[in-house]
């Protein structure tokens, strides 16, 4: 499942939920809301997906605790 992946992505990179939800779906509050429940697109889920695969701390300099 998705959220599952996020929430391992979210303790690697010490990132907040909100965070992530901004940087990966442009949504602040997708990632509780995917606690609560919602189920997101196959696009908006793909985007998130290429996001986790494709991310680099380094490039996001404050955005990033690791």
């Amino acid at each position: 499942m998705l959220i599952r992946k996020i929430e391992i992505f979210l303790r690697r990179y010490h990132m907040a939920p909100t965070t992530f939800g901004r940087l990966a779906a442009q949504d602040p509050r997708f990632v509780l809301d995917l606690r609560n429940g919602r189920r997101p697109r196959v696009e908006t889920e793909g985007r998130v997906e290429h996001f986790m695969n494709t991310y680099n701390p380094a490039s996001l300099g404050a955005y990033c605790h690791a």
